[in-house]
């Protein structure tokens, strides 16, 4: 895609170089990770005189008090807080970034493009299990953990993607995804809802997913595949084919990519089952069903 160069005045440059090598730095120490958070979210706010009126003991309103307290991820909970399988120790760690990510996401700066743009990926580093080069993430993206996603070079995703990696998520590089795709690694039982089985969802290089497209739990969508808008992938698409439609079926392989593609009348096939991923629950862990129901049958 043809694109055009754009760059800011040196002096908004250099201070937004400054400002992101500054986070980067304190998030790769030995600093505790909300601490950071904390500062860096109360800066952006523009919050630090309040803040401290506040540590000195002043009086503030409750809804101050609440606000300010807020900017210490420690003090807040996420969804993906109370899932039973989740890794404690990796979490531990990746909500407070993620914490970072969202509440950047909420404040004005978030809409200078070349400042998110960078921030965001300098966040993707602390965040993902692995990022590579060039990635450009856009506003409002969402993340279960954040830990279990890897992405590859040169990869795109725009604004109001949900990344699901209750399982694990792996996107290759050259990956193109659209306003309000989402991409799921978990999936619940018909019967009892509460039963939650977790796999690994793979987008392969060069794949483009289009607007509100969505990526079952377990699929794969072959490298140079496109998903045709609002398209639901239920099975695998295979590598050059264009998938459109709910549930989304290969209606045809990309020009020029006949001879190597898998023929469209054979695709359609579900290997979800290959890709789940197992996982055991603490022993000590009181489990309990959030809508109180009684799911034993006579």
């Amino acid at each position: 895609m043809t694109k055009r160069y754009v760059s800011l005045p040196e002096e908004a440059e250099s201070g937004m170089r400054e400002f992101i090598d500054e986070v980067d730095r304190r998030l790769s120490s030995d600093e505790d990770t909300c601490s950071v958070v904390e500062d860096v979210l109360i800066d952006l706010s523009g919050d630090r005189e309040a803040y401290e009126r506040w540590q000195s003991g002043e009086s503030v309103s409750p809804a101050e008090r609440v606000r300010l307290q807020s900017y210490d991820p420690c003090n807040t909970t996420l969804e993906s807080e109370y899932y039973a399988e989740k890794d404690e120790e990796k979490f531990r760690r990746s909500k407070h970034i993620q914490w970072l990510w969202r509440q950047f996401d909420s404040l004005p700066i978030a809409d200078n493009v070349e400042f998110a743009l960078r921030f965001r990926r300098m966040l993707a580093d602390h965040l993902f299990e692995d990022c590579g080069d060039d990635c450009r993430f856009f506003k409002g993206i969402s993340f279960t953990y954040g830990h279990n996603i890897t992405v590859g070079d040169n990869t795109i995703i725009h604004d109001d993607v949900h990344l699901d990696d209750r399982g694990k998520l792996t996107i290759g590089d050259r990956v193109s995804i659209s306003d309000g795709v989402h991409i799921y690694s978990h999936d619940h039982d018909v019967v009892d809802q509460t039963e939650v089985r977790n796999y690994h969802t793979v987008v392969e290089d060069d794949v483009r997913l289009t607007y509100d497209a969505m990526v079952r739990a377990g699929c794969k969508v072959g490298e140079n595949a496109i998903v045709g808008a609002r398209g639901i992938v239920q099975h695998d698409v295979p590598a050059h084919h264009i998938a459109i439609g709910m549930p989304a079926k290969s209606v045809k392989i990309k020009p020029g990519w006949e001879d190597v593609a898998t023929p469209v009348d054979d695709a359609g096939t579900n290997r979800q089952d290959e890709r789940r991923l197992e996982y055991d629950l603490p022993d000590d862990l009181e489990v309990f069903d959030e809508f109180q129901r009684d799911l034993e049958r006579e």
